[in-house]
């Protein structure tokens, strides 16, 4: 199919569901079914099977028709996290039932990884689930949740066999947030506001048909997880000036009455390491037609926290006094995670988190020095201890 057959289709469904008079849950919901959610996922589930570069020229002339998008921002969990999981790993059953009202937003995702005692460790985790018949009966606390608050689903890794080393014994889950036994609890961050939770499981029942893999092959199916984390991270889809770049580019258009020549060479180096950092990422999503994330999309990810955190650094010091100042600490639960909103202030202080969430920068270079760079791997004594022995 090529670009042309692609906007005839395009047109056929704009015909059939006008923008301007149809409601937006049906033409999502129409659009999704026409094959134009997402042209590269297969016929059936929203796409076309088709190259994802082609998925420009729907967005394109959707947007200049009208037509109202999936709020993906409200949505990015379960699009780029959820979604390429359950591809790649459910059942046909499972596809059919969450992809549709994952891509419409008529269901928010969120993810049940990290514990209070396996973060950058994932596979440290003790969230444990155990066998009841049909059913497996999960208890165990997550932690830093974003939208768990929101969310009526999660995708969620589990300790199932603590007598294997701590990578063999982890299975993966589909969770449903609504179950009895889920209580959902703010964390309030370094901004005020509580994007983040820790939600606590006890006794909490998931049918084993909301398995996602094989028990026992969680670390493979969260694998999936992750390298898709890092690449909606750190590889997003931006215009040129997009994100913080563009921010503070605009700040510094905004006020040449702060400028001075030190300040404007920083600010150009940023500008052209974030451009940079742009196109890498549109290269890496044109591959993602060839196959899957590999550990490229961790560079990408370490790249774009230690860019987010300088260049909202630059923009408080060029500031001054005007940068320290915070327009609201109140307490609030956000709905959409937001890198470039607010005042400079707190954009300067939501960037710290950059260089933990979806990795931290520290796991991020392991992973660059030996799956990239072929670097010997760390030395570790705990490979092939089973995790019940494990120090804690």
């Amino acid at each position: 199919m090529t670009g042309a057959d692609l906007l005839e289709r395009v047109a056929a469904l704009l015909a059939e569901h006008d923008p301007k008079s149809t409601d937006r849950l049906e033409f999502l919901r129409a659009r999704f079914d026409a094959g134009l959610a997402w042209v590269h996922f297969p016929e059936g589930m929203g796409g076309l099977g088709l190259p994802i570069a082609l998925h420009g020229v729907v967005e394109s002339a959707l947007a200049e028709a009208g037509a109202p998008d999936n709020d993906p921002r409200r949505i990015g969990i379960g699009l780029g996290m959820a979604a390429p999981t359950i591809l790649r790993h459910g059942t046909d059953e499972q596809r059919a039932r969450f992809l549709r009202p994952l891509w419409t937003g008529e269901e928010v995702w969120c993810q049940l990884f990290s514990e209070p005692g396996a973060g950058s460790d994932l596979a440290g985790l003790a969230t444990r689930a155990r066998r009841d018949g049909d059913d497996w009966v999960v208890t165990g606390q997550k932690v830093w949740t974003s939208s768990a608050h929101t969310a009526r689903w999660a995708i969620l890794v589990t300790r199932t066999d603590p007598d294997v080393p701590k990578h063999r014994g982890m299975t993966y889950f589909v969770c449903d947030m609504t179950a009895p036994g889920v209580d959902v609890r703010p964390l309030r961050q370094i901004t005020g506001e509580a994007e983040f939770n820790e939600v606590f499981l006890t006794d909490v029942r998931v049918p084993d048909a909301y398995r996602l893999g094989e028990v026992g092959d969680g670390w493979r199916v969260a694998q999936t997880t992750l390298m898709n984390e890092r690449v909606a991270i750190g590889g997003r889809a931006a215009p040129r000036e997009g994100g913080m770049a563009g921010v503070v580019a605009r700040t510094w258009r905004e006020h040449p009455e702060l400028r001075t020549p030190e300040l404007h060479g920083r600010l150009l180096e940023l500008w052209a390491r974030a451009e940079a950092l742009r196109l890498a990422g549109q290269r890496l999503r044109d591959g993602l037609a060839k196959g899957h994330p590999g550990p490229e999309g961790s560079a990408l990810k370490l790249a774009f926290a230690r860019l987010s955190q300088e260049l909202s650094g630059l923009e408080v010091e060029f500031l001054g006094e005007d940068g320290l100042r915070y327009h609201d600490w109140t307490m609030r639960r956000p709905e959409v995670v937001d890198f470039t909103g607010g005042d400079a202030g707190y954009r300067y202080l939501r960037a710290k988190g950059n260089s933990i969430e979806g990795g931290t920068s520290e796991i991020l270079r392991g992973i660059i020095a030996e799956r990239i760079l072929g670097l010997p791997a760390e030395a570790r004594v705990d490979k092939d201890v089973p995790w019940k022995d494990l120090p804690r």
